[in-house]
Formats: C-alpha cells, structure tokens, sequence
C-alpha cells in the first residue's frame, strides 16, 4: 500500500480523534490505583468514547475483544483487560487507546505508575521512554527520514542502558488504523522513506529494562518481555506539516 498524504480537513478529523484519545487516556489516567481492575479502565474508557459520540478504534480489529490495551508490567503491548488484573502499588500499567471520528483515526498510549512508591528503575524507564518520544517527535520535518526519527528514538533509549523493542514498530495511520509506512524506534539517521508534509503517523517507542526480546502469550495478543523485565509505552500521533510535527493526541 502506498502512503496516503493527509489534506488540511483530513487532519482536522484526525485532530478531533485525537482529542477524544488524549481525554480518554486522562481518565483513565485518574482510574489507576491500587486494587483496580484493568476491566475497571476498560469500562470508565467504553463508556466515555461513547459520551463523546466516537467510536472505538481497537475494540473488534482483527478479534480484539477491548476498546483499551492494557499491559502491565512485563507485558509490552496488546494486553486485554481483565476483572482478573488487579492493579498493585509499584505495577505501572500501559494504556494504549484508538478512537474513530468521522472515519479517521487517533491513536496514543501512555504508561502510568500505580500508586505512590514505584522503584526507582522503573521510575527512569518511564522517564526515559516518554523522552525518546518526545526525540522521536522532534526528528520529524519534511525531508527528514524515518531514520532519523528511530535513531533519535534509540539514542535516548540505549544512552540510558535500557532496550529498544524490534517486533512492533510505529506505522503510518489516517482513514485505516494502520497505513504505510511502518515507522521502527530504532535505525540509522539519514536512512529510509523521506517525510513530506500531509504524512500522519503514530510514533510509539516500547522500551524494556532488560533485553529487546518479547514473545506473545498463548491468549495470541499480550506481548511481554522475554526475561519478565519491566516495559514501558509511549505514543502519539503526529502530521508532517510544512514546518514539522503537529501531535494530534495532545
């Protein structure tokens, strides 16, 4: 599939889905506490994508079952919500969130402490991923590659001694909730696709304390660490505009 160049009102929908994500990953945001279910998240976000007249992005794509990604831990991505998670003082919780808004999407995760007293490590891997997205963000300005965005990605994250997950990457999104081109957190400044202004994609670095390796669990979806280390998420969707990159899920 070629890559599909976003119009000025093609990116004002997305904006809008974008809003409604961002809102929604706030909520859930102030759900998160010791003794909650992931469940509990996943019906405080059902019922607000509703409020909002939206539709939800994940729930029903290729079978999943939620309208929320919840992964804790040692799980990376894809983790279905549970009443059988319950959230303990120390976990931190991946929430990832899509939602649909006249036909186009906005997608974005963020990774939250559960409670007060988290250990230090993963407090730094927290900090360390949402600044490799934040990197990753800067990289983007027409002409620039997708090299220069996983390079900047991977830079923030190996300088500080933690991983860089390979098996899922960022991808390109508008009209389909996955669209070329695929965008890897990791790579070689100067290398790869160049960016042209109307380009939206979704830049999501998964980072891991321990090794890059995952594997999936026997459910087909969560994604977890192979040596059970700690995974952190974080994710925007961003348009390539002529002067670079406006996030759409702030």
């Amino acid at each position: 599939m070629a890559v599909v160049l976003k119009s000025s009102e093609e990116i004002e929908k997305m904006r809008r889905a974008g809003r409604v994500v961002r809102e929604v990953l706030e909520l859930v945001r102030s759900h998160v506490k010791p003794g909650a279910t992931t469940h509990d998240l996943e019906r405080v976000a059902e019922a607000h994508i509703a409020a909002l007249g939206a539709k939800p992005a994940f729930k029903g794509y290729h079978g999943f079952p939620c309208v929320l990604c919840t992964s804790v831990n040692s799980e990376v991505v894809h983790g279905i919500p549970s009443r059988k998670r319950v959230l303990k003082e120390g976990d931190i919780v991946s929430v990832d969130c899509g939602a649909v808004v006249d036909g186009y999407f906005g997608d974005a995760a963020i990774t939250v402490p559960v409670g007060e007293r988290i250990a230090a490590s993963t407090a730094e891997l927290l900090r360390v991923t949402e600044a490799s997205l934040r990197a990753g963000i800067a990289a983007v300005k027409p002409g620039a590659t997708l090299g220069d965005i996983g390079a900047a990605v991977q830079e923030v994250v190996e300088s500080h001694g933690f991983s860089v997950v390979r098996d899922f990457v960022g991808h390109g999104i508008g009209s389909n909730m996955h669209e070329e081109p695929q965008v890897p957190n990791f790579g070689e400044a100067g290398r790869g696709m160049k960016l042209r202004a109307g380009m939206v994609i979704a830049i999501e670095p998964m980072v891991n304390v321990g090794k890059p390796e995952v594997r999936v669990l026997k459910d087909g979806w969560t994604a977890v660490t192979d040596d059970g280390s700690m995974s952190a998420h974080f994710e925007h969707t961003v348009a390539v505009t002529d002067t670079g990159a406006r996030i759409l899920t702030e």
